[in-house]
């Protein structure tokens, strides 16, 4: 027996990398997965993301596991946040997990100092995460509440959590740490239905996008990152998933608004 035979899950964000280690996870231990991107087959942009694929697409791979769906939408639109969280519950009846992956940065750190943020990538940035965010939460929290159960996870970063030396990735950084205080706020307001909702503040995960888009931008492009992490390598996408496994089981149950960066002890300063 799984320790999530018969829940459902959502995970928005999952057709590669974090979102889809993410699903793979739930559906390992038993869970029934919605997989929601704006692009099922997005892993196609990276080379290393559509390398680490065994099927053509997420949601085939959980079907050789367990049970999935798979639905396109962007978390920027709240209608269709609403009719994915719809499709589900006419499809399986319930909502037990909601994972809040989709988002991510645009543009390079170098380009998106704190006081030259172009508003286009303010606007963009912000939504895909913190208005995404709210979106799925306000579509699956009624479902929740019936339920007198559930579990979210938010997504942050350690950007969230400090600024970079430089002050690049400002939009990012900013809309993560909006991420993790609105996360706050939700386990006051859901802790008396039965739900728990945490965050992870992910550090530098070598996911395809990071390596490909972020890491060539940064301040610490030239120099060796593990230097500043403790165990002394960077992260990988099952680093992550280990804590979402923790945070949507019964080993969290009496955790919540909690945030946990996954950063292999980075040196912030």
């Amino acid at each position: 027996m799984g320790k999530l035979d018969g829940k459902v899950a959502i995970v928005t964000g999952a057709g590669r990398g974090l979102g889809r280690a993410y699903a793979l996870r739930l559906a390992g231990l038993g869970a029934k997965v919605a997989v929601t991107d704006i692009n099922l087959k997005s892993y196609t942009e990276f080379e290393a993301e559509a390398k680490a694929m065994t099927a053509d697409s997420t949601v085939d791979e959980i079907n050789a596991i367990t049970e999935a769906i798979g639905i396109e939408m962007d978390v920027r639109d709240e209608k269709a946040v609403q009719a994915m969280v719809k499709q589900v519950m006419d499809k399986w009846g319930r909502i037990d997990i909601l994972v809040c992956n989709a988002g991510g940065g645009r543009g390079r750190p170098m380009d998106t100092k704190a006081s030259t943020i172009e508003t286009s990538l303010l606007h963009l940035v912000t939504e895909m995460n913190y208005y995404g965010t709210v979106y799925c939460v306000n579509a699956v929290a009624p479902v929740m509440k019936a339920q007198h159960s559930g579990k979210i996870v938010t997504v942050s970063s350690v950007a969230g959590l400090g600024p970079s030396t430089d002050g690049g990735y400002a939009h990012y950084g900013a809309a993560k740490a909006a991420i993790l205080h609105y996360t706050r706020y939700l386990a006051q307001d859901l802790g008396p239905y039965g739900i728990t909702a945490n965050c992870i503040a992910p550090g530098t995960i070598t996911t395809g996008r990071i390596v490909a888009s972020v890491m060539p931008g940064s301040a610490d492009a030239n120099s060796d990152r593990t230097e500043k992490v403790a165990v002394r390598r960077l992260g990988n996408v099952e680093d992550c998933a280990k804590v979402v496994e923790f945070l949507t089981t019964d080993l969290s149950d009496y955790v919540t608004g909690q945030c946990i960066a996954i950063d292999g002890g980075l040196l912030r300063s």
